[in-house]
């Protein structure tokens, strides 16, 4: 049973940090009794740097038109290019790329279709988990298709599940009037709702920290749990701090979240989202060690290894690890580590 929206708000308001990862961690041992962790090899591949000019982390904002715009005439990569990087990721242990290239107006669904059927003639096994909602509705918009028609298509040429990135925060309050952010909360859920009608798995994302408060927060939290109930259709959920740096809303002068914030975050998330499976701490934010601490607070998953990584890397992020140091952080944490797939299923134990 979730939580209420009165009881998360207390629970955010709260000075008990342990109480609350210890509340966290009770619920993640009643879903995961067998004390594994599970991380996965995959790689970031983006295959134009359009979506890092006006981005939080995943392409929000549309091109600007006028002479600011030429500041976006980036670099869209070949495909062979593509290509030699998912060789790269299979040679390496790796089981799936994460695509994403931005709000771009020429990559309409004909070139999205080449590039995903190109991928899988040469890749049968890769999984591909490609685009964000803002990104799926782009391409609709610019090839005059309905979101269902474009994620349908997309789904035949190869795409096999969805990143929640471009959640950030689901209310419209903050998306609009504080972040100024173009997809709105219906618009992404539309997009995972549809995924999921059509049998696709996807993932839900909150990125928090941006000028949003705490009942925002449960907000969001609301609008996923609501959502799962309806379709099932959530692999993980995943949180993870606004990094100001280098992005386009770095200039709102936001206190940058602590790693206390981060733990809190994930426990309340662990919480509230009963009808999640998997919840991920992150270390691409918080670094190892809090990431190693998350999982305590609710986490069973530690993520990628991410054989590359440009979006957050642009944010000014630059944390980095192995295969070797995520399993050996999860078995210091003492659980075992399990490489998984895209899908959260179990490759091995050890």
């Amino acid at each position: 049973m979730s939580l209420t929206k009165q009881q998360a708000l207390e629970l955010f308001r709260s000075d008990d940090l342990i109480g609350i990862g210890m509340e966290a961690d009770a619920v993640r041992r009643k879903l995961h009794p067998e004390g594994t962790v599970t991380y996965i090899i995959d790689r970031n591949i983006n295959y134009t740097n359009f979506c890092t000019e006006y981005c939080t982390f995943c392409a929000f904002y549309r091109p600007l038109k006028g002479p600011a715009a030429r500041v976006n005439e980036g670099y869209i990569l070949d495909f062979d290019t593509i290509y030699e990087k998912i060789r790269e990721t299979v040679e390496l242990g790796g089981t799936g790329v994460l695509m994403q290239g931005g709000l771009h107006p020429d990559l309409k669904i004909d070139w999205q279709e080449r590039m995903l059927s190109g991928i899988k003639q040469r890749f049968p096994k890769i999984h591909l988990h490609c685009y964000s909602a803002s990104e799926i509705l782009a391409i609709a918009e610019y090839s005059n298709l309905s979101v269902r028609d474009t994620i349908a298509r997309l789904r035949d040429a190869g795409l096999d599940s969805i990143p929640g990135g471009g959640a950030e925060i689901l209310d419209d309050e903050v998306r609009y009037k504080i972040a100024r952010l173009k997809c709105l909360t219906a618009d992404w859920l539309l997009v995972h709702r549809t995924a999921h009608q059509l049998g696709m798995r996807t993932t839900a994302t909150m990125m928090f920290g941006v000028g949003e408060t705490f009942e925002h927060r449960i907000n969001h939290l609301q609008v996923l749990y609501d959502l799962q109930q309806e379709t099932g259709g959530f692999t993980a959920f995943i949180p993870w701090s606004f990094q100001p740096a280098n992005t386009a809303l770095g200039g709102r002068k936001w206190d940058e979240a602590t790693a206390v914030e981060y733990l809190k975050v994930l426990a309340i998330s662990r919480l509230y989202l009963s009808n999640f499976l998997n919840v991920q701490s992150s270390w691409v934010t918080q670094g190892l060690k809090v990431c190693q601490m998350g999982l305590r607070f609710g986490g069973n998953d530690v993520g990628s290894v991410m054989l590359e990584e440009n979006v957050v890397r642009a944010a000014g992020v630059s944390n980095c690890t192995t295969e070797e140091e995520l399993r050996r952080i999860i078995r210091d944490a003492g659980f075992r580590p399990a490489q998984r797939d895209t899908l959260y299923r179990q490759y091995f134990l050890n």
